[in-house]
């Protein structure tokens, strides 16, 4: 339950955050915008003062001008002076990067505003940056005055952005848990109805076992009748296992002892007397060592496995005859490799790639549930491997199983 909340646990943090952002930054715009005013205030204030004070003179003129200018440069707009000829006679508020190429970290500001006046190249172009999207300023006498953007105005401008793709990636995330949860609640249902299958199996199961037995009184008079009951009996268990298999969807994985030797000898004789034997014959066989290898894992599952493969091979082969080979191979770095090779027509080459997706068969009549039901309990409840080797001819199926 609460990987399934996770998602949302997500969005809704991202959310709070999102939220909080905005509002701090909305109070740093506040305040900034209030500092402006504040400023507009000084400078408005300096020059009512001026033109009230009738006995100024030359110096007080002049010392209230300089007070204004200081003040525009507090305001942080950054400003361009040229004069008449075009010359860059002052500058205020200018980027400071755009002189400070061949600078270290240890320059001071004073140094670095030296070298950015001197750096006549990057003002030029920096001039034009600012006469492109902003129309200078005339000022009669004195040249033209370019303006750029305070870092108030440029937070405007990205801020904005930054939230809108913010938004759009929890919107994002959010359709991705709702998919999520979707999968989740559907994988419930059909682990539910697996568990009702098995346990719906056990009644006709009790009772085929009863007739089984019946016939078995009888085997000692008819060596026929003995032959059809072993294989019934075989039959019976199959199908016995089958109904377990069911009951573990859904349930943690087992991590038992598993002897894969075992395995392989028992799957290759059961499917070796189901087999057609006639004159298109195919023959299943097991391979291994002899040598004991065990991982753990489940049992159960791990047959299923097995057989969804070994089925596959032999529907492989179905109308031409062949051999199905199933092997156990203990690998050099722990673990260990189940092996389903035969020498049908393999997998074609355009539908190597996507063969373990849900709904993806070769068959007239398949459902393509198969190869994916057996990838997923390999990586999902082994944490190995299922994988289609490149190896012919024929069609090679790996399991690869951690120690």
């Amino acid at each position: 339950m609460i990987r399934r909340a996770s998602p949302f646990v997500f969005v809704a943090l991202g959310v709070a955050l999102l939220l909080g952002w905005y509002v701090v930054y909305t109070q740093r715009v506040v305040a900034e915008l209030r500092r402006a005013a504040q400023l507009q205030g000084r400078m408005s204030s300096r020059i009512y003062s001026a033109l009230a004070d009738t006995a100024s003179t030359e110096g007080t003129r002049l010392e209230a001008l300089l007070a204004l200018a200081a003040q525009i440069r507090e305001s942080g707009v950054p400003l361009v002076l040229l004069d008449p000829d075009g010359n860059i006679a002052d500058t205020s508020n200018v980027p400071l990067r755009l002189g400070t190429d061949a600078a270290d970290s240890t320059t001071d500001t004073a140094t670095l505003r030296r070298r950015f006046t001197e750096d006549s190249a990057a003002l030029r172009a920096y001039v034009r940056e600012l006469d492109a999207t902003t129309p200078p300023i005339e000022a009669p006498g004195a040249g033209a005055v370019y303006i750029g953007d305070s870092r108030l105005v440029r937070g405007l401008a990205t801020i904005p952005l930054l939230q809108a793709g913010a938004i759009g990636l929890l919107l994002a995330f959010g359709a991705w848990g709702l998919r999520e949860r979707g999968r989740a609640e559907r994988e419930k249902v059909w682990a539910g109805m697996a568990r009702e299958s098995a346990h719906q199996l056990g009644t006709p199961l009790s009772s085929l076992a009863g007739w089984v037995e019946l016939l078995e009184d009888r085997a000692a008079d008819d060596p026929g009748i003995g032959r059809a009951v072993s294989h019934m009996q075989q039959d019976l268990a199959r199908l016995d296992r089958v109904a377990h298999r069911f009951e573990r969807i859904g349930r943690p994985p087992r991590r038992d002892a598993v002897e894969l030797g075992a395995m392989v000898d028992r799957m290759a004789a059961y499917f070796a007397a189901r087999v057609p034997k006639g004159s298109r014959k195919v023959t299943v066989r097991a391979e291994h060592g002899g040598e004991p290898i065990t991982i753990a894992g489940d049992a159960v599952l791990l047959e299923w496995v097995l057989e969804v493969l070994t089925k596959n091979a032999i529907d492989a082969l179905g109308g031409r005859g062949g051999e199905v080979v199933l092997s156990a191979t203990p690998l050099g770095e722990g673990g260990a490799r189940l092996r389903v090779r035969d020498d049908g027509p393999g997998v074609p080459r355009a539908m190597r790639k996507k063969i373990f997706d849900a709904g993806v068969t070769t068959k007239e009549r398949g459902w393509g549930i198969g190869l994916a039901l057996a990838r997923r309990i390999v990586q999902e409840n082994h944490g190995g491997r299922l994988v289609l080797a490149d190896e012919g001819p024929g069609a090679t199926f790996d399991v690869i199983l951690p120690a």
